[in-house]
């Protein structure tokens, strides 16, 4: 690992994913080293100084802003993978991103990185800190159709928490779909709130009392890996419509959600581990069933198709591999720099 600032130049690949930023870094030598997993690189990187500064350079204004998302490229944890991804955020290091895995199917096919043919679905098999992922990328006439990301099993952790909060005192589930994620109605906290973009704000601010209040009660401990406890993000759902029977016997379910990570930012899609969360709410609930689909809605109206993928168990529980489709688009390069005088790096955010 690096332990001094790096300075550039280094070069990008922008995404989005949903509308949800995505900054692809590959030539940054923050987080390089050898014999480390994925998951140690997140704990190093979290802890160096050097890797926290160019982090802190892509993320922030001027060179980003306070939601800006992104990953470095890193190796994978074996020949098993395609690639490795350290994800991050203004805050921090996260442990999944299902918006990134999108992006970084999409972008691995559509670069050549990982050959695909003109028509057909191509696996590209990725190693992030809560373990190893497939993201699968169908192409049509030489593009990028969509891409299915296929996550770690995702579990109920608990339900009906109760939350004190300046809305009241608020029962919370507690899911993991590769972060752990608090999940309620937003119906939940009255004042007439929605998901719409005019109530971000409040939902901001009721996201992270929601999740101070449960990691202050060491609420979300995961079973088997100490580093993937916490809150990571509160999700509010509100159903856009009624289960749509189709005539194999499934259904459709359709929902709203926005979702408030880190530290008070919001994701412009679905949420990809999000999503992942609330298909393992709704399956142990009996709502998502074996080949049904949850047509999942962002904030900004962008849409994610989820289904359980397989049943499985986690500590002889009940739990899902869920399933996640979407897609992502290429919106530019770029190359940063520093200048030697500049007084504001590595940058700044406003929130």
């Amino acid at each position: 690992m690096t332990t001094t600032p790096y300075t550039g130049p280094i070069d990008t690949a922008d995404w989005h994913t949903g509308g949800e930023p995505f900054r692809i870094v590959s030539g940054s030598p923050a987080v390089t080293g050898p014999g480390l997993t994925v998951a140690e690189r997140r704990t190093v990187a979290a802890a160096d100084a050097g890797a926290q500064w160019t982090r802190a350079l892509l993320c922030g204004e001027p060179r980003g802003h306070a939601d800006m998302y992104g990953a470095f490229l890193v190796p994978p944890d074996d020949a098993g993978a395609h690639l490795g991804a350290l994800f991050w955020h203004k805050d921090g290091f996260s442990t999944a991103c299902g918006h990134g895995t999108i992006a970084l199917g999409a972008w691995a096919v559509a670069t050549g990185r990982v050959p695909a043919p003109a028509d057909g679905t191509t696996d590209v098999v990725i190693d992030v800190p809560s373990g190893r992922v497939t993201a699968s990328v169908r192409t049509a006439g030489g593009r990028v159709a969509d891409v299915t990301f296929v996550n770690v099993p995702g579990h109920v952790h608990a339900r009906g928490v109760e939350v004190t909060t300046s809305y009241g005192t608020l029962p919370v589930d507690i899911a993991f779909g590769g972060a752990m994620y608090a999940v309620l109605p937003v119906a939940a906290l009255g004042a007439g709130l929605r998901v719409r973009a005019r109530d971000v704000t409040a939902l901001i601010a009721a996201g992270r009392e929601i999740r101070d209040a449960l990691n202050d009660a060491d609420a979300a401990r995961h079973p088997d890996d100490p580093r993937l406890s916490g809150i990571y993000g509160t999700v509010f759902t509100e159903e856009a419509g009624p289960p749509v029977e189709r005539p194999d016997g499934t259904q459709q379910l359709h929902h709203r959600n926005v979702t408030v990570f880190a530290d008070g930012q919001v994701d412009r899609s679905p949420c990809g581990s999000g999503t992942a969360a609330r298909v393992a709410l709704l399956a142990d609930s009996g709502e998502l069933r074996l080949g049904d689909e949850l047509r999942h809605e962002s904030v900004v109206g962008s849409v994610f198709h989820a289904r359980i993928d397989r049943p499985t168990t986690v500590h002889g529980r009940p739990a899902v591999v869920p399933a996640v489709t979407g897609t992502a688009y290429a919106t530019g390069t770029g190359r940063f720099t520093v200048d030697p005088d500049d007084t504001l790096v590595p940058g700044f955010v406003l929130r």
